[in-house]
């Protein structure tokens, strides 16, 4: 990733892809199976589907609780608002209508195995980050890009987790 000087409002995006020797059944099992998440996440502690969700489906809810070392604990509510069964899994972060974050997941069949991708968005809703922001305006862009490299760590991590799993 390279630096953008992207600010909170411009809605910034990153997206990390893998190729997994794997059927696509088999990586969208795991991605859309939201209790393994906080096994492959140094962030994401616990989550939980709400209103009597078992599943995804658009419009179902869950609750994810969160650690950093710089932002402490917290837990937001995410909505599903895009749900392909078998390609594309996605979840808006609090206001699905202004989200602090925006997260997906796209299944594809290649080359016999599956290449499967995680693209998220920041903002524009407020998030942690915005508090950053709110306390050091001057550094907003500086914030942004050091929060975007920890998400790109994270994505491949948690990327490598998944193929991990399928190929075992």
């Amino acid at each position: 990733m390279e630096w953008t000087g992207a600010r909170y409002a411009d809605k910034p995006t990153l997206e990390v892809s893998t190729w997994i020797d794997a059927p696509p059944e088999r990586v969208w099992s795991l991605v859309c199976d939201i209790s393994l998440m906080p096994g492959m996440s140094e962030e994401l502690q616990s989550v939980e589907w709400l209103d009597g969700a078992a599943g995804p489906a658009v419009g179902a809810r869950f609750v994810g609780h969160s650690k950093h070392e710089a932002f402490g604990e917290w837990h937001t509510t995410s909505h599903v608002i895009e749900y392909e069964p078998g390609r594309v899994f996605a979840w808006a972060v609090e206001d699905p209508a202004n989200p602090s974050a925006v997260w997906r997941f796209r299944v594809r069949p290649k080359d016999g195995g599956t290449e499967l991708s995680e693209w998220m968005q920041l903002g524009p809703g407020r998030s942690g980050l915005s508090f950053a922001i709110d306390r050091m305006p001057e550094k907003e862009q500086k914030i942004v890009f050091v929060r975007l490299r920890e998400f790109e760590g994270a994505i491949a991590a948690t990327l490598e987790k998944i193929k991990e799993r399928a190929e075992a």
